[in-house]
């Protein structure tokens, strides 16, 4: 499970020290670690779609271990797999795995119900069917957008055909941005989605078109690039890439070349003391989602590290989005910096008490805001705030839900220009709870 990106994959004990990995993301570690528990071998890699919101490990794992990649023969990939069409099967040696053509989320879209004899266990749905949803449409562009929604429409209903017990196994789920709902649920089954699932209740396909359409939210920029490196195959990796050790003199070059510095520790130390100029991004789940939407891939970069803080995990998070032009690490870290000339700035980071009754800058996503936000606030989403930087008001109080996103705004908005800008160290809740304000919330209409 990849909590960052809300995204599953899977690992199938084929019952002969062989194993099925479905939806398997490039950074492999958890997945590997999870076969040598087993003692089992991947001998099948197979992915629902071409994904956009992360690499593909079905490669690298046809290059480790020799695993046979299972994929939609319309995919058109540029590697050796097995190309599959409706009703194709797959012998997994007494299991079976049958491709299901659902598109909607993706063209070339499949499911994978694995059987037992006449018996179906469950179905890898990938973006087609997901719990109490199904994955956006609009991937392609805005002119297949409806196109797809109507595709989506009877992929799940043919998906909602299979016996009602059959456990339903999807890629996507909370904390993805491909449309699915908040909640904890990762699986299902086919009877309890034809139970909750509102898209599976709407009455006909305008109503369902509408109201998938209506959930679609922004997504980070990088999808626009991952679902062709995908098709063409990610290069294969030996090992965890290295991320070399840059004293301050190489740091600063590389700002100066046009590279960019991004600081990954917690927000509480970014604010005391950090690099001017540079990105606040706190690693954390959610690192590689805002690494891609507001950094461009062809940048090199720097990080700036904290001493209790893994390299590899940067490396990998980094990586798993095709983020690879990694020139390394600051040694030593800010104090380095510091010893060798370098120019400190400070951020504001503050309680709500503490924070001060200026306008209020909220930069969580439209979904977050509309359900409580503080009145009178500014609603600029952290993923357009560099284009819009000269929106927001001087001296504002910067918020998210906690504080880092608010620190990744105002480290942006500080490279924009801005001074005195405030984080607040907390959410809407505690700010309101503070100043004696009630929070206002937005109808699926627009309304207040």
């Amino acid at each position: 499970m990849d909590h960052g990106l809300g995204n599953s994959a899977y690992l199938v004990d084929l019952g002969d020290g062989r194993a099925l990995a479905v939806d398997a993301c490039r950074d492999l570690r958890a997945l590997n670690a999870a076969a040598r528990r087993r003692d089992l071998t991947v001998a099948f890699a197979a992915d629902t779609h071409l994904h956009a919101d992360f690499l593909s490990g079905a490669v690298q794992l046809g290059h480790d271990a020799g695993a046979i990649v299972l994929a939609s023969a319309s995919g058109q990939r540029a590697f050796p797999h097995r190309g599959l069409a409706d009703g194709d099967e797959v012998d997994l040696g007494g299991l079976r795995l049958r491709a299901l053509a659902t598109p909607g989320h993706t063209d070339e879209h499949l499911s994978f119900l694995l059987l037992d004899g006449g018996r179906e266990l469950g179905v890898f749905t990938g973006g087609s069917l997901i719990v109490n949803s199904a994955a956006r449409t609009d991937l392609l562009g805005a002119d297949r957008t409806e196109e797809l929604a109507r595709a989506q429409y009877h992929s799940m209903r043919r998906l909602a055909a299979l016996p009602e017990t059959t456990a339903v196994w999807p890629t996507h789920g909370a904390g993805s941005f491909c449309s699915a709902p908040p909640g904890t649920e990762r699986t299902t089954t086919i009877g309890a989605q034809k139970r909750t699932n509102p898209l599976l209740a709407a009455p006909d396909e305008n109503t369902f078109v509408k109201r998938l359409l209506a959930g679609l939210g922004s997504y980070p920029a990088y999808f626009a690039h991952l679902t062709e490196r995908n098709r063409r195959g990610p290069v294969t990796l030996t090992g965890t890439p290295p991320l070399p050790a840059l004293d301050a003199r190489q740091v600063e070059v590389l700002l100066g070349d046009g590279g960019q510095v991004v600081d990954v520790r917690p927000a509480a130390e970014f604010a005391a003391g950090h690099i001017p100029g540079s990105l606040s991004i706190p690693l954390r789940e959610q690192f590689a989602t805002w690494l891609g939407w507001l950094l461009p891939d062809t940048a090199p970069l720097a990080f700036v590290i904290d001493d209790g803080q893994d390299p590899a995990e940067v490396v990998w998070q980094a990586y798993k989005i095709g983020y690879e032009r990694l020139a390394g690490h600051l040694s030593g870290g800010l104090p380095a910096w510091l010893e060798a000339g370098g120019q400190a700035a400070g951020t504001a980071f503050v309680t709500a008490d503490q924070a001060p009754d200026g306008p209020y800058l909220d930069v969580r996503q439209e979904a977050e805001y509309a359900a409580g936000h503080v009145p009178g606030a500014l609603h600029l989403e952290l993923g357009d705030l560099a284009e819009h930087a000269a929106d927001a008001p001087a001296g504002a109080v910067v918020a998210c839900g906690h504080g880092e996103r608010a620190m990744t705004a105002a480290s942006l908005l500080e490279r924009a220009g801005h001074t005195g800008v405030t984080v607040l160290d907390g959410g809407p809740a505690e700010y309101a709870a503070a100043h004696g304000l009630r929070l206002d919330t937005v109808d699926a209409g627009g309304a207040r």
